[in-house]
């Protein structure tokens, strides 16, 4: 089968640094789905991964982990699904990646693709989806009933990417007062767009922005840009009480302590967490999926599909990674349809 892969990290501008490759069609056991992948998306775990560094694969390395398709096979011990039918999903980062024509996955970690959606619109959302979805539910504990977030507010930082997208239509749609954060014309209606009542802009004092909208505090902090860099201004704004979840690695030592005061919680998110420990609730991710489609079907949540490439090949992969790694993009990057 068709793939893109890697034997070597390279800057993406390198043509070695993702390549076209022909690998052999897995074959599904356990409670494993043999996927016919349609369309795959691009997260920044995949720049990381693919980030230059000294180290060579001897075997070729596939990356993705944003995928929308059609079940081809079923393991024996799947109960979830059959062949035939339209799957989206994350992955697992402990197996190879979605970038190829078919694909292995453990069905508990697999949605039913919503139905009023193509493959790329659903390609571009179950990453992102479901972080947004576990940090804002699992991580904060926020309360889905509207009745019970009335009075409540959320600093998004972040708010026009990815994840952020699909944040702030989550947590407008649990009630409550969301402010995002975004610093050009676009992002700020962007993100008004997709969920938030108010914008502030990041690269400037929280506290005075949050204050001339009549709040000295939030309740909860989602962060997904810079936690280092953000951490005192998060300190500072957070509510006694409040809790604070960041998905971004920081860089440098941060101050817990600083939290102690106010009696704030601190917890990461990290989506592969499920599947990479194999967690006794792992089958979440695919109640999750399950949760967002239906959403998606009624029209309460949208797709923050933004540009699509086709086909995919090594190249136009290369070119979407180059546009992630710009640090500009607005929602998602998909790519469709293997030649």
């Amino acid at each position: 089968m068709k793939a893109i892969g890697l034997y070597r990290y390279l800057p993406i501008q390198d043509p070695e640094s993702l390549i076209d490759i022909e690998v052999d069609t897995p074959t599904p056991g356990g409670r494993d789905l043999l996927v016919r992948v349609k369309a795959i998306s691009v997260n920044p775990v995949d720049t990381k991964v693919r980030a230059p560094k000294a180290q060579e694969e001897k075997t070729p390395k596939i990356l993705g982990w944003d995928v929308a398709g059609v079940v081809e096979q079923v393991g024996p011990d799947c109960h979830l699904f059959k062949a035939g039918d339209e799957v989206y999903y994350a992955g697992s980062m402990t197996r190879p990646g979605a970038d190829s024509q078919f694909h292995l996955v453990d069905e508990y970690i697999v949605g039913h693709k919503p139905k009023s959606l193509n493959f790329a619109e659903a390609a571009a959302l179950p990453l992102t989806a479901l972080t947004a979805w576990e940090a804002l539910f699992d991580r904060l504990e926020i309360n889905h009933n509207p009745a019970n977030n009335s009075n409540k507010s959320i600093l998004i930082i972040g708010a026009a990417g990815g994840v952020g997208s699909i944040a702030t239509q989550l947590a407008s749609m649990a009630g409550l007062n969301v402010i995002g954060t975004a610093s050009r014309t676009e992002t700020i209606d962007w993100a008004k767009d997709h969920g938030a009542r108010h914008t502030i802009n990041h690269h400037k004092p929280f506290a005075e922005q949050l204050k001339a909208l009549n709040l000295e505090t939030v309740d909860y902090i989602f962060c997904l840009n810079a936690t280092d860099k953000h951490w005192d201004q998060m300190v500072e704004i957070i509510a006694p009480q409040g809790k604070i979840c960041s998905i971004v690695e920081t860089h440098q030592p941060i101050n817990l302590s600083a939290l102690q005061q106010k009696s704030a919680t601190f917890v990461w998110e990290f989506m592969f967490t499920r599947s990479m420990f194999q967690t006794s609730d792992m089958i979440e991710q695919h109640k999750i999926l399950d949760a967002l489609a239906e959403l998606i079907n009624q029209q309460k949540i949208k797709t923050t599909l933004t540009e699509t490439l086709t086909p995919i090949t090594a190249a136009n992969l290369r070119t979407a990674h180059a546009k992630l790694e710009s640090g500009s993009t607005i929602g998602k990057v998909v790519l469709e349809n293997f030649d």
